[in-house]
């Protein structure tokens, strides 16, 4: 059976990126167009090299406008956080405005973008209208624990009472920013998402996205935030923390009803399996899933678990988040032009992923 390909130009060699763009280089799904990258010391240098495999003929480059001037479908961008909203902002718009699709795991406010400030909207819908193109943000939690596991579950119910969706993680392989969580600081140290606006606007969205979709009006959102100091120092791949130091958070987003929590997301995040015994671990494997808990009728316990090649759980979690938005190209260039949530998309099942 043939298949039509997709070209893609990925946006950003972080993290999740240069996962991303292993798989798309020996994927008959997609073919690599271009990589825009930031950092100048990458740029000219072949993508293989930046990405730890052989070379693939392709030269990175920090220009935008030549990147987004080839022949290409779609953009995934995998840039920074919503710390850097405009910058975000401003690259997606050019990508969307170039009559590329976009597709992103980062600005988690377009998760459910309805929820979005008007001044992050506004700029993108102009984009997407401007180069009748749509635009599918995946967030980075990974993108589909918080949203299509739990809705998929609750498809079968009947009753839904409680629906809490976890990640109970070990973040001491993840070479990211620790500090917005607070890891490594002292426990009176306010972290960035300690503040209920912030944790809201990064992991929330999904909140009000299920409560759309199983037809209720929440009352609020509320978070809670716990942080576990250790007695001890701790020495990690990425780092160490020192004694009295935070080497632990466990938080939530509350979607309220009637006075309770009805719609959950909950963080445990530890740096190294040991720290903060007490607190919530999954039950096929004690740290390292991401779980779903449904209580109603019927009542549903589901633990997914992911892991990369050499079994490292936070790789498998962003490389899984990664390729949610890559499998997702297809079906955001078919739908009509503007801004996408999960909600608007079929069901995405990974063609060509067996081969």
């Amino acid at each position: 059976m043939t298949q039509s390909t997709d070209r893609i130009i990925v946006w950003g060699t972080g993290y999740v990126g240069k996962r991303v763009i292993a798989e798309i280089v020996d994927h008959p799904r997609f073919e690599l167009a271009g990589v825009i990258v930031a950092d100048p010391d990458k740029n000219g240098l072949d993508v293989g090299e930046i990405c730890g495999i052989d070379p693939v003929g392709i030269a990175a480059t920090t220009d935008i406008d030549a990147a987004l001037a080839l022949e290409a479908d779609a953009v995934a961008y995998y840039g920074p956080t919503a710390e850097q909203a405009r910058d975000n902002i401003e690259n997606m718009s050019k990508a969307l405005r170039s009559g590329k699709d976009v597709v992103s795991t980062s600005m988690t406010n377009f998760v459910w973008w309805p929820t979005a400030d008007r001044w992050m909207l506004e700029p993108m819908e102009a984009a997407c209208a401007a180069g009748q193109t749509s635009c599918f943000t995946t967030g980075i939690d990974p993108g589909f624990a918080n949203d299509l596991l739990p809705m998929t579950l609750m498809g079968v119910c009947g009753r839904v009472d409680k629906v809490t969706a976890s990640e109970i993680l070990d973040y001491a392989t993840y070479t990211g920013d620790y500090e917005p969580m607070g890891f490594g600081k002292p426990a009176e140290f306010r972290a960035l998402l300690e503040i209920p606006e912030i944790l809201i606007m990064a992991w929330g969205g999904t909140v009000p996205m299920m409560a759309d979709a199983m037809g209720v009006e929440l009352d609020g959102i509320t978070t809670t935030y716990d942080k576990w100091v250790t007695p001890e120092r701790i020495e990690f791949a990425n780092g160490l923390i020192e004694p009295d130091m935070v080497a632990a958070v466990h938080f939530t987003i509350n979607g309220m009803l009637d006075g309770e929590a009805r719609i959950v997301l909950e963080h445990v995040n530890r740096i190294t399996n040991d720290v903060a015994p007490e607190w919530p671990r999954g039950r096929i494997a004690e740290n390292d899933v991401y779980r779903v808990d449904i209580e109603g009728s019927p009542t549903i316990r589901q633990e997914t678990i992911l892991r990369d090649a050499d079994g490292d759980a936070v790789a498998g979690g962003c490389l899984a988040t990664g390729l949610r938005a890559l499998n997702a190209v297809p079906a955001v260039r078919a739908a009509p032009a503007g801004m996408l949530t999960a909600l608007d998309l079929p069901l995405i099942v990974g063609r060509g992923a067996i081969r």
